[in-house]
């Protein structure tokens, strides 16, 4: 049976440092949920802490309705599995999937029929009787997988659990965990600094930074409206320019920066007139044009730098200028005489026909680009 996990203003403190800072949400029975940011931002203390491995200063914990303060590890009916896989290496497969059962106490026939069940929903049943060091990496993340459904739980807890593996074995894993989710319905709370990762396996993200929620949502949520620089910045890729709102009309706004007068919509909180604030636009979202046509809609003249293929997709990376001259570093932090580097993404191919030292407009829809307080760009860069 599928259960939530809730969190309620849960903190945890190493010396004077707060790794996690009055945390709370909450997961749906059977969701798959994620607990994204980069390190040391809290969140494998957020998981040991749900797990028990770790002890809260402050706040509740609950699987299902049991509040959880103060109950071991092994009682309260959660799975971990750990980067490492934690594997007996002089064990079995089936032997170390059953392990867990064996120090509940149960019988040999009954953690047999247990572990050659989890074994069965991992696809491993026929490698029950090798060693880990017989398997390959993925293998070995099935067979930790394995074990900690063995025991039954009500959750499974999933810290990095890819972060071991290389980059094709990391694809192909990713669709195990989402096909053992879609079997069993566990609630799983997974805990990763990988946002591809996170945009293609989570129904729905937490986002930390440092040992807070910054933003809780779907991942198209997160990625097509960021609630913060930090989110949009740490989301995917971004281009940044900063400037000053002139106008606002028609839930879009008028900002003119260093590059020119460009519309767009607000992202976040209102903006007021005169404010300073900052645009961010997806490479995904910019078109290219000749610099012989007529001015496209926000369009930005620039250069081209480079062209590179990335397989399945062209990175083109283009340089901004004022006047036939290169532009000051509009995002911040940049130094004058700097130039504004403006990245472009597209279908293999689509940028292709683009080279070193074209001239070309680069333009972008304005509902497709967001704008922040330019307050918040320092915090972002952290």
């Amino acid at each position: 049976m599928s259960v939530p996990i809730r969190v309620e203003h849960v903190t945890k403190a190493f010396g004077q440092v707060k790794a996690v800072d009055d945390v709370s949400f909450e997961t749906g029975p059977g969701e798959l949920f994620f607990l994204l940011g980069p390190s040391g931002c809290g969140k494998t203390t957020l998981l040991r802490a749900v797990a028990g491995f770790a002890e809260i200063d402050a706040g509740e914990i609950y699987i299902g309705e049991r509040r959880l303060t103060n109950v071991p590890p092994h009682k309260r009916r959660a799975a971990m599995v750990f980067q490492n896989y934690a594997l007996w290496p002089h064990m079995t497969v089936l032997e170390n999937v059953t392990f867990g059962l064996e120090l509940r106490g149960l019988g040999r026939r009954e953690r047999k029929a247990q572990g050659t069940r989890a074994l069965e929903i991992v696809r491993l049943a026929e490698l029950a009787a090798r060693k880990p060091n017989q398997l390959s990496g993925g293998q070995q993340q099935r067979v930790a997988l394995a074990r900690a459904l063995a025991i039954e739980p009500e959750c499974l807890l999933l810290d990095e659990p890819l972060s071991n593996l290389d980059a094709q074995l990391r694809l192909e894993m990713r669709s195990e965990i989402r096909r053992i989710h879609d079997e069993t319905r566990l609630t799983i709370l997974y805990v990763t600094h990988d946002q591809k990762e996170a945009l293609s396996l989570a129904e729905r993200i937490a986002l930390m930074r440092e040992g807070r929620i910054e933003q809780i949502g779907a991942p198209r949520e997160l990625y097509h409206n960021p609630g913060s620089l930090f989110a949009a910045g740490f989301l995917g890729e971004a281009n940044f320019l900063s400037g000053l709102l002139l106008a606002a009309e028609g839930g879009l706004v008028q900002v003119e920066t260093s590059l020119g007068l460009v519309k767009a919509r607000p992202a976040a909180a209102p903006l007021a007139v005169g404010q300073r604030c900052v645009v961010f636009v997806r490479p995904e979202t910019l078109e290219l044009w000749p610099r012989k046509v007529i001015r496209p809609q926000n369009g930005l003249e620039a250069e081209v730098e480079e062209v590179s293929f990335l397989g399945e997709l062209d990175q083109l990376v283009a340089r901004a200028v004022v006047s036939g001259r290169p532009a000051p570093n509009a995002a911040a932090g940049g130094r004058a005489g700097e130039a504004v580097e403006l990245k472009a993404l597209a279908p293999a191919g689509r940028l292709a026909a683009w080279k070193h030292g074209d001239r070309v407009w680069v333009s972008f829809a304005p509902e497709a680009a967001g704008v922040f307080a330019a307050e918040e760009v320092a915090e972002a860069q952290q």
